[in-house]
């Protein structure tokens, strides 16, 4: 068994091997090797990447005569550079960088790839001071941020011309999701935002008449994605006219007669089936899965404390809060000035929010809605929205409305990543799975506003939360803030 991607749930990939001969079996063939090819071409990209960045910034190190000016051979520099290359590589293919699938929104390949340098630059600066050739600390200290970088510049880059040859057919596989409830949501919405997978949904089928003819819609980042949902069952005409290569059965309760005639169906077709296995009661989120030869056992317990991570997750709040303050202070102030003029009336928006372990608190943010707008009342989706002011559109759509919250951080009362705040009358209807958010302290950003998601109320999308509490770690938070800048850059 093997799993297709790193997310919240897991789908399973039983081995079911094509008939010779057919053209599925072609088309499977063709896609395992555009597979190969994009992973060997990342690993090429990532050794690349980590050599010329190493080498540039000892040559900018040289050019701009930083330090002492130490002059090395240039066997050394290149020795140590592809060698400092090869290791990260190691680390990453260690990591799970270069398994089948895309973590969560992309956020766990930032992630991994920040843990494998920091481990692979530590090797580095050990082996430096006992080289013959000790290299500069001002350069391995320039170059511990610079690598990284570039290494997740370099994987973007490639990740983006995968993603083009995708749409262009280039190593796709066709797919038919069988079950359109809340699991079948999220493999369809899994499916379109790991577009690295190369599985493009291209039919949804339920045997519930009451949603045949429906639209299943995911709102991405510049466009909507869509599929009607079809009439079960999954039949041998219906996986022909669609050119299926895989089915992907969504009903975790499905029962077993169900499963092993569609093995049956995919055997004679020569196409994968895939399922997602039953879960546990939507009400327990924390189960963790024990191996014991082969037997496999599922243990119910809470969020595991780390109180080390807890006094580093603060100290990194504390200190990039300070820091945001001082350099974002004069667009603070403009965004302030452009807020009185714009509408008039007070320019902090003021509101109760519940926190950790149901602690109430006040968030700040900038106004973005007109003076006589409900305080407190779902928060707008669309930017049409008649109770958002014009400046408010803008502040929105950037998310620079949130940067007053800075302010709620220094408080303690909110970190800078975590499950967003939300108002006391919300937080009511919370059955126990969504009460498992305030276990941990609310936060500024998070995955649920990096997903394609975010276009809807957070309370209706409770896993991405409970995703990051099980997950949760210093290098997931950072991973988390680079692509958040980069979201709020790009203002979309």
């Amino acid at each position: 068994m093997s799993s297709i991607w790193d997310g919240p749930f897991t789908t399973q990939l039983p081995s079911v091997e094509p008939v010779p001969g057919s053209l599925q079996r072609s088309r499977a063939i063709r896609y395992l090797r555009f597979d190969h090819i994009a992973t060997a071409a990342e690993v090429i990209g990532d050794l690349a990447a980590a050599a010329i960045s190493l080498l540039g910034t000892y040559a900018a190190y040289s050019y701009l005569g930083l330090g002492r000016g130490v002059v090395y051979p240039d066997s050394i520099l290149i020795c140590t550079s592809v060698g400092f290359a090869a290791l990260f590589v190691v680390l990453l293919d260690r990591e799970g960088v270069y398994r089948k699938g895309s973590g969560m929104l992309r956020i766990r390949e930032t992630e991994k790839t920040l843990r494998a340098s920091v481990l692979a630059f530590l090797f580095l600066f050990s082996t430096s001071t006992l080289s013959v050739y000790p290299l500069s600390r001002l350069v391995l200290g320039i170059a511990f941020f610079v690598v990284p970088l570039a290494v997740v510049i370099e994987k973007q880059a490639i990740f983006s011309l995968v993603r083009f040859l995708h749409a262009r057919g280039q190593g796709v596989q066709r797919v038919i999701i069988y079950g359109v409830g809340f699991t079948g949501k999220r493999v369809f919405s899994a499916l379109l935002r790991s577009r690295k997978l190369g599985l493009n949904p291209v039919a949804l089928v339920d045997d519930d008449e009451k949603m045949a003819g429906r639209t299943l819609r995911t709102l991405g980042y510049h466009h909507t994605h869509s599929e009607s949902v079809i009439r079960g069952p999954v039949t041998k005409e219906l996986i022909l006219s669609n050119r299926a290569d895989m089915v992907i059965v969504a009903v975790p309760t499905i029962g077993q007669d169900k499963i092993a005639a569609l093995a049956t169906l995919a055997k004679e077709l020569g196409i994968m089936l895939s399922f997602v296995p039953s879960q546990p009661s939507n009400e327990t989120a924390w189960v963790n899965y024990i191996d014991i030869d082969g037997l496999l056992l599922g243990a119910v317990g809470g969020p595991e404390e780390r109180h080390g991570y807890q006094a580093v997750k603060r100290a990194l709040d504390l200190a990039l809060s300070v820091i945001a303050l001082i350099a974002l202070s004069p667009v603070l102030t403009l965004l302030a000035l452009g807020v009185y003029l714009d509408s008039g009336g007070p320019v902090l928006f003021k509101q109760q929010r519940v926190g950790m372990n149901g602690k109430l608190f006040d968030i700040y943010k900038f106004r973005t809605m007109k003076v006589n707008a409900p305080r407190y009342d779902f928060s707008p989706t669309k930017s049409e929205d008649p109770r958002i002011t014009r400046f408010g559109r803008i502040l929105r759509k950037t998310s620079l409305d949130e940067l007053p919250q800075i302010l709620n951080v220094l408080k303690g009362e909110m970190s800078l990543v975590g499950p967003r705040p939300e108002m006391p009358f919300i937080v009511a209807t919370y059955g126990p799975r969504e009460r498992q958010r305030l276990s941990v302290l609310p936060g500024i950003t998070g995955l649920w506003q990096l997903s394609a998601d975010r276009s809807y109320l957070i309370h209706e999308n409770p896993h991405y939360d409970l995703y990051y509490i099980r997950n949760r770690g210093f290098f997931m938070d950072i991973a988390i803030l680079l692509h958040t800048a980069v979201f709020a850059l790009r203002g979309i």
